[in-house]
């Protein structure tokens, strides 16, 4: 069976974004009369046929990718804005445009579609990071494209990118227990995000591999309802590591326990999740997880533009993988190195 012509394929064959070739074949201004007849001489040597009819009920493609994340998750250091530097350079390097906007917790709550999210403005919408379930049913019920980065829930209709958190986890605890450690804490609220259920689950699977019990003494909020970062209550029966959900917890533990007098790693140690920013400002810099934020921003950008040429186009959940990240925050308590 013939592959479909899309004009995706035209654009590619011409070096020229999709938008130009919308233009081109609509009839619209934006390109001039010698690359309207390549357009329209490479659609007929592809066989690709024009619907014009679809055109004019989606309205003219801008170009316009908005990436959108909730204000709970970005601040100067924000973990996302790595995704968005991603994506942005990808876009271009197509011809697009990518718009970031953020949703406040007031407009989640209240239900309040963001402006952004309409054909005319822009063309799809990768969104960033955990939002509360009605308002991704808010946001799927407009049939606009959308794919989901580094978050999904239990609907099986969106698409997903997200990094292979459970298994990464899994990794560096089973790491922790293969140089002596046997009291190990989990810190992150568990109930916050799916990012953070899965880190935790995989933790639980390493210490019920291990024969070690799983103890609700040892799994310590990093945060509260809203959102926000909260002390952490450290247990009266000290671990010998933890095991954080994000670096940005590893970093404010270890302030912490500095402060109560103990040593990073010389008495507790400590691992993080996602090689950020924080890994390497914390003092010892902390050993964590690299998620392979270019590889997810990739597909997430491939996902939105195939499902704006084809609304039809699903891909479903798709994890990515990460890697542990060996620095100074861990002591073994078998050969006494530090990693």
């Amino acid at each position: 069976m013939q592959k479909e012509v899309k004009m995706q394929d035209i654009a590619d064959r011409l070096g020229i974004s999709v938008v130009a070739v919308s233009k081109a074949l609509s009839g619209k201004s934006g390109v001039s009369e010698a690359m309207r007849a390549k357009v329209c001489r490479t659609a007929e040597e592809l066989n690709y046929v024009y619907n014009p009819r679809r055109k004019s009920v989606q309205g003219e493609l801008t170009g316009n990718i908005c990436v959108l994340a909730s204000t709970r998750f970005i601040d100067a250091d924000s973990f996302y804005l790595k995704y968005y530097k991603h994506i942005s350079s990808l876009l271009q390097s197509r011809g697009r445009y990518a718009f970031f906007h953020t949703i406040s917790s007031s407009d989640e709550e209240n239900l309040i579609y963001p402006e952004l999210l309409t054909p005319g403005r822009t063309d799809g919408a990768i969104i960033l990071g955990q939002m509360s379930k009605a308002y991704i049913e808010l946001i799927t019920s407009k049939n606009f494209p959308v794919v989901f980065l580094d978050f999904y829930d239990d609907r099986k209709d969106i698409d997903c990118i997200i990094s292979d958190s459970f298994y990464a986890s899994y990794d560096i605890t089973n790491y922790l227990i293969n140089i002596g450690h046997r009291k190990l804490a989990f810190v992150g609220s568990v109930k916050a995000t799916s990012s953070i259920q899965d880190r935790y689950l995989g933790y639980v699977k390493s210490l019920m591999e291990h024969g070690i019990h799983v103890s609700s003494n040892y799994v310590l909020d990093d945060r509260g309802d809203d959102g926000l970062m909260v002390p952490i209550r450290l247990p009266v029966d000290m671990p010998t590591a933890f095991v954080c959900n994000c670096d940005g917890t590893a970093y404010e533990l270890i302030k912490q326990l500095n402060r109560e007098g103990y040593r990073v790693p010389q008495d507790i140690s400590v691992t993080g999740f996602d090689n950020s920013m924080y890994s390497d400002m914390s003092e010892p810099k902390i050993t964590t997880i690299e998620v392979n934020t270019e590889q997810m921003s990739s597909l997430a950008v491939d996902t939105i533009l195939k499902k704006i040429e084809n609304p039809s186009y699903n891909i479903g959940r798709m994890p990515v993988g990460g890697r542990i990240i060996y620095k100074n925050s861990v002591r073994s308590l078998i050969s006494d190195s530090i990693r």
